[in-house]
C-alpha cells in the first residue's frame, strides 16, 4: 500500500506524504521517500515534500519503535540516511508543513532549503524526551546546524512550537494561509529552479558538507553503542 504520492510537473517534483492518518514514518515510508528522490534527481527536478492536511508527519512510527531493538534500530538509520540524502540532494529541496511535524517530520523540514508551514493550531519540534524517547544524535547534528541557539536549547525540554513560533527558531522560513500555500511553494520552487544549477549545487555542498560529516560521525557512533 502507497503512503506517499510522486508527481512530476514543469521540473517540480511534488512528493505528498498520505497515509491515510498521521503519516507515521515507517520504514515503508521513508523508503518511498527515498526512491522518489532518486526519480526526481534523475530529472534534475526541485523537490517539494508536503503532508496531508493537518499533518505533515507525527514522526517515527510508534509500533516499530515497540516492535524490538532491531526493528527500531534500523528505522532510526533508515531516517539518518534520509536526512543525508535530502541534505546531499543536488537540486533544491522545499517543504510543506500541512499541520502538526514532530521527529521525523521535523528533521525533513531542518533539512529543506525553504520551509513553508501552514498558520493554525499546530505544533512542530521535538517532543521526544515527552514520550520516554532519547533525541538520536545524528538529530542533534542536524538541529544544531539548522535551529537558533533558542531552538536548539529547548530540545530536552520537548518544546512544541506554534507555526510562528518554529519559524522564529528556524524549523519554518514561511507561514502563511492554508489557501495559500499550494501557490506560494509553487512560485518558490519556480524560483528556486531558476538559479544557476551548478553554482546552486556546489554552493549546498559547501555550506551543508560540515552538518553531513557531524552526522555520519553520530550515525557510526549510534551503530556502535546498538551492537
Amino acid at each position: 500500500m502507497a503512503r506517499t504520492h510522486l508527481e512530476m510537473d514543469a521540473g517540480v517534483a511534488w512528493i505528498t506524504l498520505d497515509d491515510g492518518k498521521v503519516n507515521a514514518m515507517s520504514p515503508g515510508m521513508l523508503g518511498e521517500i527515498a526512491s522518489h528522490l532518486d526519480t526526481a534527481e534523475k530529472s534534475s527536478a526541485v523537490a517539494v515534500i508536503r503532508g496531508r492536511e493537518g499533518i505533515f508527519s507525527a514522526g517515527f512510527d510508534m509500533p516499530t519503535l515497540s516492535a524490538g531493538r532491531d526493528a527500531a534500530v534500523s528505522m532510526v538509520r533508515d531516517g539518518a540516511l534520509l536526512v543525508q540524502r535530502l541534505l546531499s540532494y543536488p537540486h533544491p529541496v522545499v517543504t510543506a508543513c500541512t499541520g502538526h511535524a514532530f521527529p521525523m517530520g521535523a528533521f525533513l523540514m531542518l533539512c529543506a532549503d525553504s520551509r513553508f508551514g501552514v498558520e493554525g493550531p499546530y505544533k512542530i519540534g521535538m517532543n521526544e524526551t515527552a514520550i520516554g524517547l532519547t533525541v538520536p544524535k545524528f538529530a542533534l547534528a542536524l538541529a544544531h546546524a539548522r535551529l537558533t541557539r533558542h531552538g536548539f536549547a529547548r530540545i530536552a525540554a520537548a518544546t512544541l512550537f506554534s507555526p510562528e513560533g518554529a519559524r522564529n527558531v528556524g524549523y519554518l522560513d514561511h507561514v502563511v494561509t492554508t489557501d495559500a500555500l499550494d501557490t506560494l511553494v509553487r512560485a518558490e520552487a519556480t524560483r528556486l529552479a531558476a538559479l544557476d544549477a551548478s553554482s546552486f549545487t556546489e554552493t549546498k555542498a559547501r555550506m551543508n558538507r560540515p552538518t553531513l560529516d557531524a552526522i555520519a560521525k553520530a550515525i557510526d557512533e549510534e551503530l556502535a553503542e546498538a551492537a
